[in-house]
């Protein structure tokens, strides 16, 4: 996967972080030490860190509060000491903490201790909690992690119960708690991994971007469809996730089935989606004056899937969204 994220460009692109997540480890050694599975990692943890490390890019490994993790491998709960000091030694740089098997355990004393016990490592670590929102931990995670899980687990589809759609309602409100510093983290992309037509997934790319959420890619991408690709790769959308401002999108108006959503930027702009969640294709416009510009403001206007400059207008914006997919443009003074 490191090898394909160089080849595909989707580290220069701005992908940085490769993740591995649960069933990396097999058991605890006589000194209570985690163990990786030696058949699917002869060579170790460490030289593997290595590796991805020599190709520009950073590592990561999964663990759980709990006793076990949610595959029924050695979790962290009692160990975390041990196993930060482990993880540092070895090279990680992310650590996503799950929440299976914590019967009993408070999320607000479990994620803190594993919090100190990186911190005590001296080693930069991203900490991501993963306890899928039960516990809202918008309202308390910041200076805890980095970021939090806001939902159950994601599927790859349109209307099931963990699809993106249903995850991005969830996602209003939310705003108020993420910015530099903290995130939320409405769980990894689906994009090419098949449930999902290619207006779908543009529509959910388009999205996490807006909504400043990790973009997590969750496909194999040793074979993407050149669709998939260009979705993952599109440098003016990424730009949108990564503006420094870091303020996550909000849904502006909600007409049924057609939406208007917009988030803020640090030149002052706007970048907006206009997103059709009907079976038909819509008419939809949007005034400057609803995303919060002057009414009498004249920006610059571009789509960002075209990758076409549409010129400055101070007329609302009006398009034609196919169904189930968006129009995303960049809006700047």
């Amino acid at each position: 996967m490191a090898d394909a994220m160089v080849a595909t460009d989707l580290r220069d692109a701005g992908s940085q972080y490769i993740v591995i997540d649960d069933c990396w480890q097999v058991s605890r050694d006589e000194r209570g030490a985690i163990v990786p599975d030696p058949q699917r990692f002869p060579s170790g943890m460490k030289a593997l860190a290595d590796y991805v490390h020599s190709k520009g890019l950073k590592f990561g490994l999964y663990s759980d509060a709990g006793a076990r993790t949610c595959q029924g491998r050695p979790g962290s709960n009692g160990y975390e000491v041990e196993d930060a000091r482990q993880y540092a030694a070895w090279g990680v740089d992310y650590l996503k903490y799950d929440w299976c098997d914590t019967d009993g355990v408070d999320p607000k004393i479990a994620y803190p201790t594993m919090r100190d016990a990186l911190k005590a490592t001296g080693r930069s670590i991203v900490f991501s909690m993963c306890e899928w929102g039960r516990s809202t931990p918008w309202t308390w995670a910041r200076g805890v992690a980095h970021l939090w899980r806001t939902t159950g687990d994601i599927q790859d589809c349109w209307s099931c119960p963990g699809s993106f759609v249903r995850i991005l309602d969830r996602q209003a409100g939310l705003e108020k708690y993420a910015g530099p510093g903290g995130w939320n983290d409405p769980d990894m992309l689906e994009v090419g991994n098949g449930g999902m037509t290619t207006s779908e997934y543009r529509a959910h790319f388009s999205f996490w971007s807006l909504l400043a959420a990790p973009l997590m890619a969750g496909n194999d991408l040793r074979a993407m469809s050149e669709a998939t690709r260009e979705i993952l790769g599109n440098r003016d959308v990424i730009a949108i996730d990564q503006d420094p401002l870091g303020a996550q999108g909000r849904r502006v108006r909600d007409d049924g089935e057609r939406e208007v959503w917009a988030k803020d930027l640090a030149d002052g702009g706007r970048a907006v989606i206009l997103f059709n969640r009907g079976q038909v294709a819509a008419s939809m416009a949007v005034s400057w004056q609803e995303i919060g510009l002057p009414y009498d403001t004249e920006p610059r206007v571009r789509d960002l899937w075209a990758h076409r400059d549409l010129g400055r207008t101070t007329s609302p914006f009006v398009a034609t969204v196919p169904p189930h997919d968006v129009v995303m443009i960049r809006v700047t003074p």
